[in-house]
């Protein structure tokens, strides 16, 4: 039970879920080379891949609020949600193709997030609420 509840942490479902999204935002271009070995007639990303991002997307948000309801480090709790609206963007601006971004650029809100819900992890220690 005590391992059960050290994993269902805000913070570490966060993580992991921005850590898986990354992995899967990797694997993307290794999806398209099999693809175009594969078949001739598709040169699209599956849908059913496309909506892992929004799975991630919506685990993250889970996490998020969470830490954001407990945590009074303002900074913290800006830094959280900005880093999540900007993973938002970045996978709306990639389903619907609005303007061409490199793909780095769609790196970088996980990685915050990774990092921050490590942040909040090691030095939030207390149940209720982090205090400076």
């Amino acid at each position: 039970m005590i391992l059960l509840e050290k994993i269902l942490k805000p913070d570490i479902i966060g993580a992991s879920s921005s850590g898986l999204c990354l992995l899967h935002c990797a694997m993307t271009p290794f999806l398209f080379i099999v693809n175009l070995s594969t078949a001739s007639c598709c040169n699209s990303i599956p849908v059913w891949w496309q909506l892992i991002n929004y799975l991630f997307l919506a685990l993250s948000f889970t996490a998020v609020f969470s830490v954001v309801k407990k945590s009074t480090k303002t900074w913290l709790i800006i830094a959280l949600i900005s880093s999540w609206t900007l993973l938002l963007v970045a996978i709306l601006i990639e389903t619907f193709e609005i303007v061409m971004i490199p793909e780095v650029l769609n790196y970088i809100p996980a990685f915050c997030l990774i990092a921050l819900h490590l942040y909040n992890q090691k030095y939030c220690k207390c149940e209720d609420c982090c205090s400076n």
